[in-house]
């Protein structure tokens, strides 16, 4: 890994649930990986940020509302073919599959633990860093 900086946007429309996810990631989720958090609260602010932006990863709270993580993820994926790696924070372990269809990269459960988070965000940016 690089001395850079990785860019993580946080979406939910609740500002306590991205303060959660904020701080289950941490500035450093593995010691070799610093990241910087940019947040949307708004379907078309995430989509804005992805697109001025070099996101890196993008977690994207599934049970936000009016739109939801899960399909914002979709979106993305199929609009672009440079989409960053998403993981979805869902509130239900069943709805798995639902993330799956929507092609994302990793799903974490509600509430967040700070160790599988900070695994699952290292590993992310670590596959994305390395492709």
């Amino acid at each position: 890994m690089t001395d850079r900086t990785y860019t993580v946007l946080l979406y939910s429309d609740d500002p306590q649930v991205r303060d959660r996810m904020r701080l289950a990631i941490g500035p450093r989720p593995a010691a070799d990986l610093t990241v910087e958090f940019v947040e949307a609260s708004e379907y078309a602010e995430c989509v804005r940020l992805v697109d001025d932006y070099e996101i890196d990863l993008m977690v994207l709270d599934g049970e936000a509302t009016p739109g939801g993580g899960i399909g914002i993820a979709r979106q993305i994926k199929d609009d672009r073919t440079d989409a960053p790696p998403t993981c979805v924070v869902i509130a239900r372990a069943a709805d798995r599959w639902l993330a799956a269809y929507a092609q994302v990269d990793g799903t974490l459960l509600h509430p967040l633990d700070p160790v599988t988070t900070g695994q699952t965000v290292a590993g992310l940016l670590r596959s994305h860093a390395a492709a």
